[in-house]
């Protein structure tokens, strides 16, 4: 259970800064390939129903070997950014996403 100083549980959505719903900008980076930004996208729309894919812009580096996805959302909740996170990092072409 989640608590703070002992003082009993912590409501939902007070164990962040954010107050819900609220626009959430989210930059993704992977390896260069055909398929990121088509991977990022089918991630999030698993978590948000509403996701709007003109959000999505997307950056190659320098070299040309990494890609930046970025995309804006409405965020519902924290327990809906944890689980759009934890499906981002775990896919073996994404690097991170911030």
């Amino acid at each position: 259970m989640n608590t703070e100083f002992n003082r009993g549980p912590i409501p939902e959505g007070r164990d962040t800064n954010f107050e819900f719903p609220t626009e959430y900008p989210l930059k993704v980076a992977g390896k260069n390939s055909p398929t990121l930004e088509a991977t990022v996208v089918e991630i999030v729309r698993r978590h948000v129903e509403d996701f709007d894919v003109t959000t999505v812009t997307v950056r190659e580096s320098k070299g040309g070997k990494y890609l930046a996805v970025s995309i804006s959302f409405v965020a519902r909740s924290k327990n809906q950014l944890d689980s759009i996170y934890t499906d981002l990092t775990a896919h073996a072409d994404i690097l991170w996403a911030l």
